[in-house]
């Protein structure tokens, strides 16, 4: 394993390990300028991460969804830079439901070619290198993860169990037998990976540092996450640092063409 993802990973647990001295007392909560929750969990996370990420890798730039002015004519000379969300799902936290994550990232050239997903709660630990596959750490060592292939029905799917807007469920209403399955933060990529879910439709805001190491994880485990023009979400490429609406698959050869033909007139 190299350096970097040792290191990473290391970090996560870290960070992981403050968030949950936060969580367990009474906390307050702040909110940003677009009216997201904010919490000293999330920032205790980002000071370990930037801090160990810097001592790691000097040469590599960091964004961290807690640092994120960093201008875009600075940004677009990056060849390679480490994409952080400290405390993913911080209304998960806020809720104190237990799905919430760590995520830390390396992208090069636009792609995630590294990532570690750490979700505090559970004690999950995933992590993926390009090339290397992805794997679930345990006790007793690393373990292979690989999705669900070919998938089968009923389609397991990551959407709220209440409340779906209208292009997600005319996209469902395409898919045939399917069960919903609301999960929190970046846990639905992982839970992809692992085979347990099979789809993941998110069309709206979403930013850069909430899909990029679940990326990794999930393309390492035989899984795509594709922008609705079938390519790869990519990372860095623009100013703008939110997300387009994109799938990600356990089984990419799902027609989820014929699906989100469906949502495009939901």
């Amino acid at each position: 394993m190299s350096p970097l993802r040792a290191g990473c990973l290391a970090l996560a647990v870290e960070a992981g390990q403050a968030i949950l001295a936060v969580y367990a007392q009474d906390f307050a909560v702040e909110h940003k300028d677009d009216a997201s929750p904010l919490t000293q969990a999330d920032l205790a996370a980002h000071r370990i991460i930037v801090a160990g990420l810097q001592a790691l890798a000097p040469d590599i730039p960091v964004l961290s969804e807690e640092d994120a002015g960093m201008p875009w004519s600075e940004r677009q000379k990056w060849t390679r830079h480490w994409l952080v969300d400290p405390l993913d799902g911080t209304r998960e936290f806020v809720k104190k439901n237990g799905e919430f994550t760590v995520n830390i990232a390396l992208v090069d050239a636009g792609r995630p070619v590294l990532g570690v997903v750490y979700a505090p709660v559970p004690g999950m630990l995933m992590h993926a290198a390009a090339g290397e596959g992805a794997w679930l750490r345990t006790e007793a060592g690393d373990v292979a993860v690989t999705t669900r292939r070919p998938a089968a029905l009923p389609l397991r799917v990551a959407a709220s169990r209440s409340h779906l807007d209208p292009r997600t469920a005319a996209a469902l209403g395409r898919m045939g037998e399917t069960e919903r399955i609301g999960l929190g933060s970046s846990l639905k990529f992982c839970r992809i990976a692992e085979g347990l879910v099979d789809v993941y439709p998110r069309f709206g805001p979403t930013s850069e540092w909430d899909t990029a190491a679940a990326q990794c994880v999930l393309e390492e485990a035989g899984g795509a996450v594709l922008r609705l023009d079938g390519q790869p979400l990519d990372y860095n490429r623009k100013e703008s640092l939110l997300n387009p609406d994109f799938i990600a698959l356990g089984d990419p050869s799902l027609p989820w063409r014929d699906w989100l033909e469906a949502a495009a007139h939901g």
